[in-house]
């Protein structure tokens, strides 16, 4: 019968252990999205975690109300608070992230025994 080794079974576990946490955190970086309204609420644009413009909406009528000027300044404005809005949203995730060095280490520990 083969054993696996205590230290090596330590290092697989932590290695699993790890890919989940990753795909965990991954899912939650995917479900991140941002929708601030323009100044006017007229432009309601959609940004993911990685400031990526993924919709946009513009209340009926509003290209033909306002000058393009005007227009730009509320997409330009929508998305740049929609932006800030999901970075503030990655980075208080990424707070609540414990660093690796301050893990359990179980394979560390088992590491030191021979």
């Amino acid at each position: 019968m083969s054993r696996i080794h205590p230290n090596v079974q330590a290092a697989l576990d932590a290695a699993r252990d790890l890919r989940h946490r990753i795909a965990d955190l991954r899912e939650k970086i995917d479900g991140i999205q941002a929708r601030r309204p323009s100044p006017s609420g007229a432009v309601i644009p959609e940004v993911d975690a990685m400031g990526r413009l993924t919709g946009l909406y513009l209340a009926p009528g509003t290209a033909a109300r306002m000058s393009s000027p005007e227009l730009v300044h509320e997409i330009v404005t929508a998305i740049r608070e929609s932006a800030a809005d999901a970075a503030r949203q990655y980075q208080v995730l990424m707070d609540d992230v414990t660093p690796w060095e301050n893990e359990p280490a179980s394979a560390d520990a088992a590491a030191g025994q021979s």
